[in-house]
């Protein structure tokens, strides 16, 4: 993938304001289709902002957003689904009181045509099918972040954000649910993976940026920033 390529997302000069106070500056980054593109940061970096943004979470802001060649912001967030951009955020959102089986229906909801049979996603996430008749709420938090995943993909996207899918889950539990991430990139899906594991991110990503108060302040391939001094320093302790 080169830059040439039209993106298929692409933030241009986005900021953002909470009561007046700016929390993004002027961020701009891309994702290209087939790739799986990191953002890394500390608590309190901006990345939420950032992916609520995206799907038109946030009110006060400046800057463009655009997805296959369309400006797309400020549409609500049903609007991105039907265009093929689904979210997985940070607290899952699941309905606890449902089984996985009416979770995942609800992933269809606002699209109707087109959307993928949970039988397919199953593939991805096997131990959902035994559960399938299990309440959401009663599953171990590895389990609900792959219903959150598998129910993101029902309606069929184009492209996947995943709002720091490792977050509370135990290492072993973390590999399998980044493998199945690697497994559907290799499907074709394109993924903005907003993380702060920045070790597994960066393994399994083509790109990525760090993002640091609000701001993007550094950029490139994967294996650029997992071998750059001030990156290890700053993120993996070495």
């Amino acid at each position: 993938m080169n830059r040439a390529e039209s993106p298929l997302l692409e933030i241009r000069q986005l900021s953002v304001f909470y009561s007046g106070l700016q929390v993004l500056w002027e961020v701009s980054l891309f994702i290209n289709r087939g790739e799986i593109v990191t953002l890394l940061g500390a608590n309190g970096a901006g990345k939420t902002t950032l992916v609520q943004s995206v799907f038109g979470l946030t009110k006060d802001r400046k800057g463009q957003i655009f997805f296959e060649g369309t400006e797309i912001t400020g549409l609500p967030a049903f609007e991105m689904i039907k265009r093929g951009l689904a979210l997985v955020p940070e607290k899952r959102e699941l309905f606890p009181k449902m089984t996985v089986e009416e979770n995942l229906e609800l992933g269809g909801f606002s699209k109707r045509e087109g959307i993928v049979a949970p039988e397919e996603i199953f593939k991805f996430f096997p131990i959902l099918k035994e559960r399938k008749k299990q309440l959401a709420g009663t599953l171990s938090g590895g389990e609900q972040q792959m219903l959150a995943i598998a129910r993101a993909l029902i309606p069929k996207p184009a492209m996947l954000v995943l709002d720091e899918p490792s977050l509370g889950l135990s290492p072993l539990i973390v590999s399998s649910v980044l493998d199945a991430i690697k497994k559907l990139n290799q499907e074709g899906l394109s993924i903005l993976l907003v993380e702060q594991n920045v070790q597994h991110a960066l393994e399994m990503s083509h790109r990525g940026y760090i993002l640091e108060t609000g701001r993007i302040v550094k950029g490139g391939s994967s294996s650029d920033l997992l071998h750059d001094d001030q990156v290890q320093a700053a993120y993996l302790g070495t």
